[in-house]
């Protein structure tokens, strides 16, 4: 398990977004000493224009930059579909700024001069949502997976299983014996790895069947 957690975090990038050289370089070597994988933009504009929808990890962004600005840039990753998180750094922080940077959930608002645990708070934060979502998504990848092992024939059975209906009912609606239906739903616990329908009932719940 740790293994796994090692090489799910391994996929983790902190993508450091500011026009300033000097800051970039300066974050991105105290994030690299602490064992964080790197990758830098000048601007909000090349940012997004090198973006893939695969990126995981969270982007740190100055909010006042030549061009797009950090919370336009935030705006238009959500307008893509990213899951992204943010955390937006400034040196002219407000509170208009502040509140436009969590509206749009952004991880911290951290005003310059900040120190590094401060940001390394942050990051790991967002690593936390980051690590959950991609959790998530292979979990519904494996259902999705199960779901679509399942013949035809087992997955209308698992249909009125999940209406909570018995083999006898089940095969009266199916034209086929309730013997049948045993075999069936025999076949389907198994290619869905459980031992009982309520397993089932959990692990399709909020997909389409």
């Amino acid at each position: 398990m740790q293994n796994y957690k090692e090489n799910q975090r391994a996929q983790l990038t902190v993508y450091v977004v500011d026009d300033d050289p000097a800051i970039r370089d300066s974050l991105s070597l105290a994030l690299s000493l602490r064992g964080y994988h790197i990758a830098q933009f000048a601007s909000a504009e090349d940012f997004l224009n090198a973006y893939d929808a695969a990126w995981a990890g969270c982007v740190v962004a100055d909010i006042r930059m030549p061009g797009m600005s950090g919370l336009q840039m935030q705006a238009a990753l959500s307008d893509l579909g990213s899951k992204l998180p943010v955390v937006i750094i400034t040196g002219h922080g407000d509170v208009g700024s502040a509140r436009a940077a969590f509206r749009g959930r952004a991880i911290d608002f951290l005003e310059k001069p900040f120190d590094d645990e401060s940001l390394v708070s942050a990051i790991e934060t967002a690593f936390e949502h980051e690590l959950g979502r991609i959790n998530d998504q292979a979990g519904m990848a494996r259902q999705e997976a199960m779901l679509s092992s399942l013949s035809p024939r087992e997955r209308e059975v698992m249909k009125f299983l999940l209406r909570g209906m018995h083999a006898r009912e089940i095969g009266e609606a199916l034209g086929i014996s309730h013997r049948t239906v045993e075999v069936h739903k025999a076949h389907i616990m198994e290619k869905m790895g459980v031992r009982s329908v309520v397993e089932i009932v959990r692990l399709t719940a909020g997909m389409p069947q």
